[in-house]
């Protein structure tokens, strides 16, 4: 029997979502994008604006932007695999809203990440202070091609 696997991934400019996507196919895991429910323009965007939305967000450890449409079903997954882009070295704010949202108690995790620059060691660490008492696995930056092999192996050949 195929474990129940999703791979839920918030991407603001598509590259997350290609990683996520390329994954899903791999591994015949169901998809679910962590939307915001107001969405971010280019303007917000902009790291190098202190005052744009991101920033501000990013600024701020308690801030839980909205999120658009709950996941449903989350009890039947036994592992989720988390992917976001790495923002100020950490994961989006909106993706902590995600792990705050529903109880990941006994589920694996795995992270992935995108990156122009930025590893995933530190968002790793924080994911995990979110939800401690899930079993995470080490996750991996994803810039490039070979996500669907990755996941094959980490999940044993799935």
């Amino acid at each position: 029997m195929n474990k129940k696997i999703l791979i839920a991934y918030f991407s603001a400019s598509g590259v997350t979502a290609r990683v996520a996507k390329e994954m899903a196919d791999a591994i015949s895991a169901d998809l679910y994008e962590i939307r915001p429910e107001q969405p971010y323009t280019s303007a917000d965007l902009n790291w190098m604006n202190k005052m744009s939305r991101s920033s501000i967000e990013m600024n701020d450890p308690a801030c839980r932007p909205a999120i658009a449409e709950p996941a449903e079903h989350m009890a039947k997954y036994e592992t989720i695999l988390i992917g976001f882009p790495v923002w100020w070295y950490v994961e989006p704010r909106i993706v902590d809203t995600f792990l705050e949202s529903y109880d990941f108690s006994g589920k694996t995790m795995i992270p992935f990440a995108t990156s122009g620059g930025s590893g995933i060691e530190k968002a790793e660490k924080s994911l995990q202070a979110h939800c401690p008492d899930a079993f995470w696995k080490k996750g991996k930056l994803l810039n490039g091609s070979g996500a669907a092999a990755w996941i094959k192996d980490v999940l044993g050949g799935v």
